[in-house]
């Protein structure tokens, strides 16, 4: 998996599409539905894909044996359950409204207290972005209190993989201290109801770091600066939690790179901390790990292994350093990680002797990634990582490391053999659903970072892994032929082609045997027609749409297909196919299996870049097109006409199932809003009246990417969310 890879994820996961979605008006003066909850409520369940998302920080509690917790760029905040071996998610409440309070920034524990956790809630600082929060429990996160802040976190920017910025003082459990990015330090003495700013002797620039790190150190706090001019202190101190200062003595040249982590060694009184020249996850070249012996105030440069030497094949090896933990029941043990070394891949470093000397986990490593074969990535084995910022020693277990990667948690007890400890953890983002109506598989599944997934099992990983020949890192298109199920085809971005066929139901792939060369730099959404005889491929605006009537061997330009459009197919008719062109509000329809597009309903609304049309299954020319806030239309002939949806006042993404038993109508799926409350609702009447399915436990944020219902299994349903996977939900 190459950088490039997962770092796009911080734009097409986050950034513009869930801003949009939660910034547009609504509609107003629409008639309203009657409203009402499920009547037997519905059991809520990840499908388990294993993890497949950036782990940014695991905390073992230092006094409670068996309880950590862990936290992820956009997907929220889990507990470990020691009992049931595997992750509890603590933020499914997290609504629509409230989606940028699923990256986490910061966590904390109360050392004293087992019961006390923190969390400090924020994914972006662009000014797009609502303000970041603060939660805290005294039940080990069964339930919150929250209080808003009036600044902005960046749980999934550059420097997400730095330390923890929240902390306990070690000198009194009532009061809490939270760094930020831009906006200095923050400090709360009522267990985080409020926080006032408080002086902080470094200054933040406009677009840095601010506070990377904070660690206790004995009765003390230490600071990590990640601004530093190059000339200045990067790590800070106070003593008596009113007034700080430089810690003396740092190393000539440490005030040019960035402190990523720190871990105190009480027993030795020794804090080391991992340096990079970059906050990363991505763009370091160069780090370094030193300890600061806290009593004479002595540095010592420990670093297992230099930045800069030679590679196997003749490149230079450029890295830097990222996470750091130190063993609470041997003195002078711990752990590093390298992070950002692509050449000779990144490893964790483990010295007994208190940095004098190192040895690498990753040399010795025997893995078993039995229970997420995707993490192979369509090699013969994984990676010992990438994205490696996360380290955590159990502090009741010597031998209990994990170590968090841009895609799992690996965790060892004998320090040689690995396996993924995720269960539970489901991060993906997820961008296209497809439930076939016939087959071993239930679903398909399309991702950011992971690409395609076959799932044979809802319970389990997908034995074939992501989709491979070839494999994708995201996943930008997925189509089923309506009236030949067995064929599918999917679209992304791949090393070795961007576009591939199926004729097993996804089981197995073959690329196309061309594609245009747009798309290479901008592979878009792709549909099939009714029986798998064309294949219709748009590019954005980078280009014309695409058509290949020979499965891939050969594409042409389509002159009228609208930019920027995705091609929908008719779920009948071969020789009909849709688009809908949101810069002028037109719908296009080809009569001609896609080899010509004309206007049809025109003055719908335009500007929505993310518009859904969706075509209802087992009818021809039946169209239902949601418009966010503008709310859902529906045609019957073929995008001739569109009238709106009275019911809808809102509607995000939409899809169908199997109908009710006694309906003549497919079971229909929106997330959207009929009154004032964004969820999950399902019509059994053509959208006359609505049930809302969801409730305030599983909200999951922004899930506005892809939604679906099974067309064998009533009353179940499928939904994408931006961090928390694929949940299904069915009637209890």
């Amino acid at each position: 998996m190459h950088a490039s890879r997962l770092s796009r994820r911080t734009v097409l996961a986050g950034t513009a599409a869930a801003a949009a979605a939660v910034s547009l008006p609504l509609a107003q003066g629409v008639a309203q539905a009657a409203v009402t909850p499920a009547k037997r409520g519905y059991r809520w369940r990840n499908v388990v894909q294993g993890g497949t998302g950036f782990i940014t920080g695991v905390l073992f509690h230092p006094s409670a044996k068996g309880l950590a917790y862990l936290r992820t760029d956009i997907g929220g905040a889990y507990r470990w359950d020691d009992r049931r071996d595997r992750w509890v998610p603590l933020t499914d409440h997290i609504g629509w409204d409230d989606w940028n309070l699923l990256g986490v920034e910061a966590m904390a524990v109360d050392p004293a207290h087992p019961d006390r956790v923190y969390l400090a809630l924020g994914t972006y600082t662009q000014s797009w972005a609502g303000n970041g929060a603060v939660l805290r429990s005294q039940d080990r996160g069964a339930t919150w209190q929250r209080t808003d802040l009036g600044v902005k976190l960046g749980a999934n920017e550059d420097g997400r993989g730095c330390g923890e910025r929240l902390l306990v003082d070690p000198r009194d459990s009532d009061t809490l201290w939270l760094g930020t990015r831009h906006d200095g330090l923050l400090k709360s003495t009522d267990r985080g109801a409020s926080w006032q700013t408080v002086s902080f002797p470094a200054e933040s620039s406009a677009t840095g770091q601010g506070i990377t790190l904070l660690v206790a150190v004995g009765r003390s706090v230490y600071a990590g600066w990640g601004d530093s001019d190059g000339t200045s202190a990067n790590l800070y101190r106070t003593a008596d939690g009113a007034t700080w200062e430089a810690v003396p003595g740092q190393p000539a040249g440490i005030a040019a790179k960035v402190p990523i982590r720190a871990a105190y060694d009480r027993h030795t009184h020794e804090l080391y901390v991992t340096y990079a020249n970059a906050p990363g996850p991505n763009g370091q070249s160069d780090g370094s790990v030193h300890k600061l012996r806290v009593s004479g105030g002595k540095w010592t440069d420990v670093t297992p292994v230099k930045p800069g030497g030679t590679t196997s094949d003749g490149g230079t090896d450029a890295f830097g350093y990222g996470g750091v933990a130190v063993d609470a029941r041997r003195p002078g043990t711990l752990v590093v990680s390298t992070n950002n070394r692509w050449a000779e891949i990144d490893t964790v470093f483990r010295s007994t002797d208190g940095g004098r000397t190192w040895t690498s986990l990753k040399d010795t490593a025997v893995f078993d990634v039995s229970e997420t074969p995707y993490l192979k990535w369509g090699a013969d084995k994984p990676k010992f990582g990438w994205w490696i910022q996360a380290v955590a020693l159990d502090p009741f277990d010597s031998r209990h490391v994990v170590h968090g990667t841009g895609a799992t948690l690996y965790g060892t007890r004998d320090l040689k053999h690995f396996a993924p400890q995720i269960r539970g953890v489901e991060e993906a983002s997820v961008r296209q659903l497809v439930s076939p109506p016939t087959g071993q598989a239930h679903l398909l599944s399309g991702s950011g970072d992971i690409g395609v997934m076959y799932h044979e099992r809802l319970t389990a990983s997908p034995s074939r892994g992501m989709a491979s020949n070839p494999v994708f890192g995201t996943s930008t298109g997925l189509s089923l032929a309506t009236a030949k199920p067995s064929y599918v085809v999917r679209s992304g971005w791949g090393d070795n082609g961007n576009g591939a066929f199926s004729n097993d139901g996804g089981r197995t792939w073959a690329p196309f045997k061309t594609q245009p060369d747009v798309a290479r730099s901008a592979p878009g959404p792709i549909a099939t027609n009714a029986d798998g005889s064309v294949l219709l491929w748009s590019f954005g605006t980078a280009g014309p749409g695409y058509r290949s009537a020979d499965n891939g061997a050969g594409w042409s330009e389509i002159p009228t297909f609208p930019k920027g459009a995705t091609p929908v197919a008719d779920p009948v008719d071969p020789a009909r196919c849709y688009a809908f062109d949101t810069t002028t509000g037109t719908l296009h329809a080809s009569t001609d299996s896609g080899r010509t597009f004309t206007a049809r309903a025109t003055g719908l609304n335009s500007g929505d870049t993310e518009f859904q049309l969706v075509a209802a299954p087992g009818r021809t020319g039946d169209l239902w097109l949601s418009l966010k806030g503008n709310g859902l239309y529906r045609s019957t002939d073929g995008g001739a006409t569109f009238t709106k949806v009275s019911s809808c006042r809102a509607s995000y993404t939409l899809g169908f199932g199997k109908a009710a038993e006694g309906a003549s109508y497919p079971a229909i799926y929106l997330v959207g809003a009929t009154d004032t409350i964004t969820a999950v609702y399902r019509s059994d009447d053509e959208a006359k009246t609505w049930t809302r399915i969801n409730d305030d436990r599983h909200q999951w944020g922004w899930t506005g990417a892809a939604i679906t219902g099974d067309p064998r299994v009533y009353g179940r349903v499928y939904i994408a969310t931006n961090g928390r996977g694929v949940q299904y939900g069915e009637p209890v």
